[in-house]
């Protein structure tokens, strides 16, 4: 099952602080890294995010390893990419009293949880690092999975065209084709994976509703200069990735 991606790649997973520092893109830029709903979000969240999060290759920052501007503009994506993540939580908390969900209690950066390569792969970096290190994004996320409704229809047609995930162990282990000569017992019946599928789809469905809500609530954020998105084709340092 596909998901949507936020089409970005992201710098790693948490762990030691990486071994040189992240100063500002520019000393003289404002105290904050964007604006939502006019609120400002300091600048020091994202640093906070960055010392908590290493960089993915930190031996590039060593004088003899001769990558000094790959490791600057690697620095500067990593500080775009921090921004969008600590954005998420802004937007997310916003979004949590709006809806009157409780607010979590705030997880600090150190305790960013490790982001798998499968939920990058299924969710985009940003999306996954976002779910990783706001307790409101993931309240949220919760929340939007709750209210989604998979109908009867929908469970029966996912488990009529995808036949193979659904063969007993002995079919597996005679090898049987599932879109081939296959007899109907050699499938688990649908009254036994239902409650399961149906899970998988409603999952689906919150982390669609989640990925539509986040690309409406940061359309009006306004970014400073070396805060932008990853993406943002307006600074040389741009990349999009799938």
């Amino acid at each position: 099952m596909s998901h949507p991606t936020d089409r970005t790649t992201p710098p790693a997973t948490a762990g030691h602080p990486p071994p040189h520092p992240h100063p500002h893109p520019d000393p003289d830029a404002p105290a904050h890294a964007a604006v939502v709903a006019g609120r400002a979000v300091a600048r020091e969240r994202v640093d906070a995010l960055l010392a908590a999060v290493p960089a993915r290759d930190p031996e590039s920052g060593r004088p003899e390893s001769g990558r000094p501007e790959s490791l600057a503009r690697a620095e500067r994506q990593r500080r775009r990419w921090a921004t969008q993540v600590v954005v998420a939580d802004e937007l997310a908390r916003r979004a949590c009293r709006e809806r009157g969900l409780a607010p979590p209690a705030r997880d600090a950066p150190a305790r960013l949880l490790a982001v798998a390569g499968s939920e990058v792969a299924d969710l985009g970096s940003i999306v996954a690092a976002a779910l990783a290190h706001s307790p409101s994004a993931r309240a949220l996320l919760a929340a939007l999975e709750a209210a989604e409704e998979v109908p009867e229809a929908d469970v029966a047609d996912y488990y009529a065209r995808n036949r193979d995930r659904y063969l007993t162990p002995d079919a597996l282990r005679r090898g049987v084709d599932p879109f081939g000569r296959a007899a109907p017992d050699d499938f688990l019946p649908l009254a036994s994976v239902r409650e399961a599928l149906a899970g998988e789809l409603r999952r689906a469905a919150g982390r669609r509703a989640f990925f539509a809500w986040f690309d409406r609530a940061r359309a009006d954020v306004t970014y400073t200069p070396g805060h932008e998105h990853p993406g943002d084709p307006g600074h040389p340092d741009h990349e999009h990735r799938h």
